[in-house]
């Protein structure tokens, strides 16, 4: 390649990252010459490769002899990315066209996500302001499976329907993307494209109720006002939607207000669809229609591979035949450390209090912990109750150190049904979806 950076020798050189995603345990012997033990899976430094690391690190490593193979250290995993979108704040840019931007985990520590710290996750082109205008703005409901097709302005939503206001989990389906090896293609998410904020509106429930609701209806859909990236404007951009038992949960609305104002343009403005827990692809924005459907949804991004995962566990880089994968439903278990931001310098002695946010699609966080030693040994966390079902749970500890050293805080939740979250990247699928490894933040202790 013309532009591939060199290194002294005049020698094509690569980023850490990319070693890492093309193969973590070469990258593990190329770097720090770390093995990997087979029984274990932790990665085993010689002399050298502890002091390569612990002099790029600048502190020693206490419990590096369990810190597992194939893993970046997180000390090396944080971004300068700049950012540079009206109405948001601090958001690292994935993709421009799309429009794509995920939050930093130490701004999402607002126990309720503020809409200037709340992701940007787009499949196609954001409709032109001029025709974003509430006094406009329709709904159509519909579908073969709807007993009186209405098409509703948004005054008459806000007057004939009841009000309703839960804080709701939205995440996308592929956060925690970038941690896959193969590498899968898409925005290369972080952990940053998940936040909890507010949501009023009518339950959709109650709007389809009022159409009429056939018997054979098994599926909704939505048609949002964005355009399709070609600009071809016969094609949707994205039609999701959910299980008509999803649709007619008490907390799935169509939301016209966050956080007590008006939807933010970004995300939604001004009418939009949310079904918290589930992937935030079925949360559809700038809507504009609702079908009823007599069977699963066809709109676009419903077919495999979109949103799908292997109905069985694959090795990497398998592929995956589409009638092998299953739609995905409720998100898994997951947490994220808000405070303190990684690659802090904390003195030895003194407590250091740690917090955040766990959220386990339509189950509940039943049990939180935190590891100092790659997870080895876990310390109980405080838990507290969910504002209301579905909207995520704050966490929070205090942890001691043995001795100055660089260490890593894992954080790991547990589900009500009893699932923990894994400790490095669970299984690999084609798209990278569903990713619910333990978050971890890097911490000098001096």
């Amino acid at each position: 390649m013309a532009n591939e950076p060199k290194d002294n020798s005049g020698q094509p050189s690569r980023g850490l990252h990319e070693l890492y995603a093309e193969d973590p345990i070469k990258a593990d012997e190329l770097v720090w010459d770390r093995k990997t033990d087979e029984g274990s899976r932790r990665g085993f430094l010689k002399r050298g490769g502890l002091l390569a690391m612990a002099t790029a690190i600048g502190a020693s490593i206490p419990f590096s002899k369990n810190m597992p193979a194939g893993l970046i250290p997180a000390a090396f995993a944080q971004s300068n990315e700049p950012f540079a979108i009206p109405g948001k704040e601090g958001l690292v840019i994935l993709n421009d066209r799309p429009l794509n931007a995920e939050t930093p985990p130490h701004l999402l520590d607002d126990e309720i996500t503020p809409a200037k710290h709340m992701f940007v996750r787009n499949n196609g082109l954001i409709p032109d302001a001029s025709v974003l205008d509430p006094a406009s703005w329709t709904l159509e409901i519909a579908g073969e499976s709807c007993e009186k097709p209405t098409t509703f302005t948004l005054a008459e939503l806000k007057s004939r329907f009841k009000h309703h206001s839960y804080q709701l989990t939205v995440e996308c389906g592929g956060n925690g993307r970038s941690e896959f090896a193969p590498a899968a293609s898409g925005n290369q998410w972080t952990t940053g494209a998940v936040a909890s904020p507010k949501f009023t509106g009518a339950r959709l429930r109650d709007v389809l109720e009022a159409c009429g609701i056939k018997k054979d209806a098994v599926y909704i859909g939505y048609y949002g006002a964005d355009l399709h990236p070609s600009g071809d404007a016969s094609k949707a951009a994205i039609s999701r939607g959910v299980p008509m038992s999803k649709a007619l949960e008490d907390e799935t609305l169509i939301a016209w207000a966050m956080n007590d104002e008006d939807m933010p343009v970004l995300n939604g403005h001004p009418l939009r669809l949310v079904c918290g827990g589930w992937p935030a692809s079925t949360s559809g924005k700038w809507l504009k229609k609702i079908v009823v459907r007599d069977k699963i949804h066809d709109g676009n991004k419903m077919a495999a591979p979109s949103y799908s995962m292997p109905k069985y566990p694959v090795a990497p880089g398998t592929q995956v035949p589409d009638e092998d994968m299953e739609i995905i439903g409720s998100m898994p278990v997951r947490s994220l450390i808000t405070f303190p931001k990684t690659g802090i310098t904390h003195q030895l002695g003194e407590p250091l209090p740690v917090r955040g946010h766990a959220w386990a699609g339509d189950l509940e966080v039943s049990d939180f912990y935190v590891s100092i030693d790659f997870g080895t040994t876990w310390q109980k966390a405080e838990l507290r109750a969910p504002a209301n079902r579905l909207a995520w749970q704050h966490w929070h500890s205090e942890l001691t150190f043995p001795e100055k050293g660089y260490y890593e805080v894992w954080a790991r939740a547990v589900d009500s049904e009893g699932q923990a979250q894994p400790m490095v990247v669970p299984g690999w699928n084609p798209k990278g979806y569903l990713n619910n490894a333990c978050h971890r933040i890097a911490v000098q202790v001096v």
